[in-house]
């Protein structure tokens, strides 16, 4: 999969997490942390590690100006936590939003760069 499928895929998680967890305080439900988390986060971590990868392999290649290994690393440690934390109605609200709003404008800064062929963002 190419990197900027992989960073559009990741912004719909970023989607997802949101509804998720307005979903789950909606029901009032507890999930079932081995049956549905763990194995969700599983998956998600793994496309995660999968796309950091590339995602830094593209940025020491083309040294974007904006776009530095530091953000994707944090963007990938934050990832995992919100996708955990989506599945839980007593998750900080505030604290859930801002994350994946952070990590939704590194994804959305990265796909940018990518599908504009890295034109101003070279040094």
């Amino acid at each position: 999969m190419s990197l900027i499928n992989q960073t559009k895929q990741l912004i719909e998680e970023c989607d997802a997490a949101v509804n998720r967890f307005f979903k789950m305080r909606e029901m009032d439900a507890e999930p079932l942390f081995f049956d549905e988390v763990k194995p969700y986060a599983d998956q998600i971590q793994a496309l995660l590690k999968e796309w950091q990868d590339e995602a830094n392999t593209w940025i020491r290649k083309n040294q974007p100006k904006y776009i530095h290994e530091i953000q994707i690393a944090n963007a990938v440690d934050a990832m995992n936590q919100f996708v955990v934390q989506s599945f839980y109605k007593e998750t900080s609200k505030k604290r859930l939003l801002q994350s994946i709003q952070s990590v939704h404008y590194t994804l959305s800064n990265l796909l940018r760069t990518l599908e504009e062929g890295d034109k101003d963002a070279a040094k």
